[in-house]
């Protein structure tokens, strides 16, 4: 046995989730690994709807251009009942959300991130599985087992467990993991189809008993590629529904995934289609194609002391609406910013506690929402479309009830501590001839970013040096150590905002005061993850910064 070598973070599990950890925490400069018992990518199109949040994330990490020259857009969905179309969604988004839904099969997805992750210097290890593990007050000992078969022990500050719905992890902390499972087994297929369905849509068509239940079902994704699909429905009663991949043989009774067994052929799936399809199609070039299970499940807690789950790792639900692999991503995201600042001695420990406070109402809300959509269809949703598109984009999700989110200020209704930071266009820069986005001001950006509004530029400057006087870091409240933009209002002169003290942008279209509804000169915290940690009037700069770094600091 090789005895421990050490690193800050151990990831297990190298899907988008865990892949996506490392990405975050390499940003910011922590030390991490990265292990997988697989010995290469699954070559399945398992999750494939990347949610227009995902992307955002994806365009702070300097990400998304890959991802959009190799996703494919998703427009809408048509539905049937019975052969008659029932409805038509459209996937239509305010304009000042940057990017629309798309959909890449989950194998691309993982390449393009572990390149990124390569890119900052770490690499999957794969066929390496944790075996077991214990932890202390002052890190974790793990026990790996590697390709070779030689077994590792690694002594780690933090280890966090993407390893999905049969994770370890999740078993070594002796975690609940309540929910129940679909009667239904399922048929997935990677295939193309040659109707004359609209480009971009989806179909979902169905067929209703006269008892109102659903007795048949086809749900097509379009994919990258011409007339491809990743198309899913029952299972017909001849193809063997054996335990889902790994989980019997672990012995944890979550039935949840792909099927080792029964997988089924091109003429199974072109009978569904033959029975269901709203226009007539052959199926040909099948990629792949298998019979899976469908859990809903979520863990009683996201973290046990120095271990942490995301993921299928705390939470699997129906694939309605694309939600699971997208909920992951985001769990990442939120934990890696914190860790960071932890390890980094910037933020107190108590710090990561706000990760279950904050990420597992999310995931509950995910895992009935799906629930619902996966029996009754997402057109039985009452909220008003706008709503449900919205919240089906995940641009919805926010933690004005968490313990990180400070005082309100301005409008109720205007973006608050807690939500999202809105994108908006139109802010000029003196030399640039033409206009940004604040994604682009925001981009590969990895510390907190303070936002300050205003029509005056002395104003301006006065409060940007007031931002770098609070956060200076002292011995008993260490600061977030932010870096500073201005934004000055649409008809304000940029007289006296010196750019090498803080950079400034002139509000040309006057998209961000309509976005922001800033109540005068304003100040506002963008945390790591683009949500707002603070909002505050530039008078109480001072104050409201050392508030927040109170809340990153929270007594233990």
């Amino acid at each position: 046995m090789e005895h421990a070598r050490t690193t800050d973070v151990l990831i297990v599990g190298a899907g988008p989730v865990g892949l996506s950890a490392a990405a975050e925490l390499r940003r910011h400069g922590v030390r991490c690994r990265l292990v997988d018992r697989l010995p290469a990518r699954l070559p399945y199109a398992k999750a494939v709807g990347i949610q227009p949040r995902t992307l955002e994330i994806w365009d702070r990490m300097g990400l998304a251009r890959a991802v959009l020259e190799a996703a494919a857009p998703l427009r809408g969905q048509l539905i049937y009942v019975n052969g008659r179309e029932q409805a038509r969604i459209d996937l239509v988004l305010p304009p000042e959300v940057p990017y629309g839904f798309a959909a890449l099969p989950q194998y691309e997805t993982e390449r393009l991130i572990e390149e990124y992750v390569g890119g900052l210097g770490t690499f999957v290890e794969r066929g390496t599985e944790l075996l077991s593990f214990t932890q202390d007050a002052d890190g974790v000992m793990a026990l790996l087992r590697t390709d070779s078969g030689t077994e590792e022990e690694l002594r780690v500050r933090y280890l966090v467990g993407c390893d999905g719905a049969h994770s370890t992890v999740r078993k070594g902390l002796g975690l609940s993991f309540e929910g129940g499972a679909f009667d239904e087994g399922y048929m997935l297929a990677d295939v193309e189809a040659d109707w004359d369905v609209p480009h971009g849509y989806g179909v979902r068509s169905m067929h209703r008993a006269d008892d109102g239940s659903t007795d048949d079902v086809l749900v097509c994704i379009p994919l990258p590629g011409n007339g491809r699909y990743r198309m899913s429905t029952l299972v017909p009663p001849e193809l063997s529904e054996q335990g889902a991949e790994g989980g019997p043989t672990r012995g944890d009774g979550v039935t949840h995934g792909l099927q080792s067994g029964g997988a089924p052929e091109l003429s199974h799936i072109q009978a569904v289609v033959d029975r269901l399809a709203p226009t007539p199609a052959t199926l040909s070039h099948m990629r792949w194609s298998s019979v899976f299970r469908i859990s809903h499940r979520i863990v009683d807690r996201y973290a046990d002391g120095r271990v942490f789950v995301a993921g299928d790792a705390a939470h699997i639900h129906p694939p309605t609406g694309a939600q699971g692999m997208n909920t992951g991503i985001q769990d990442a995201c939120n934990l890696a910013w914190k860790l960071a600042l932890v390890l980094r001695g910037e933020a107190g420990p108590a710090l990561l506690t706000s990760y279950d406070a904050e990420r597992r109402p999310v995931g509950e809300e995910v895992v009935g929402r799906t629930v619902r959509h996966a029996t009754k269809g997402i057109e039985a949703d009452r909220d008003a479309p706008q709503t449900i598109m919205l919240r089906e984009a995940q641009l919805l999700i926010g933690y004005r009830d968490g313990p990180l989110a400070g005082s309100p200020h301005g409008p109720a209704d205007a973006p608050q501590p807690g939500d999202r930071a809105p994108d908006c266009t139109g802010l000029a820069e003196p030399v640039a001839a033409y206009p940004l986005r604040l994604l682009d001001i925001l981009r590969g950006r990895t510390a907190h970013v303070v936002l300050l509004y205003g029509a005056d530029a002395v104003g301006l400057a006065e409060a940007a040096e007031t931002v770098r006087a609070a956060c200076e870091p002292t011995d008993t409240l260490p600061g977030p150590a932010p870096e500073t933009v201005a934004v000055l209002a649409r008809d304000a002169e940029p007289t006296g905002l010196d750019p090498l003290a803080v950079a400034g942008y002139r509000d040309a279209a006057g998209e961000f005061a309509r976005l922001y509804r800033p109540d005068g000169p304003t100040g506002f915290v963008v945390r790591p993850d683009g949500y707002l940690g603070a909002r505050f009037p530039l008078a109480d700069t001072a104050a409201a910064l050392s508030d927040y770094s109170a809340e990153l600091s929270p007594p233990a």
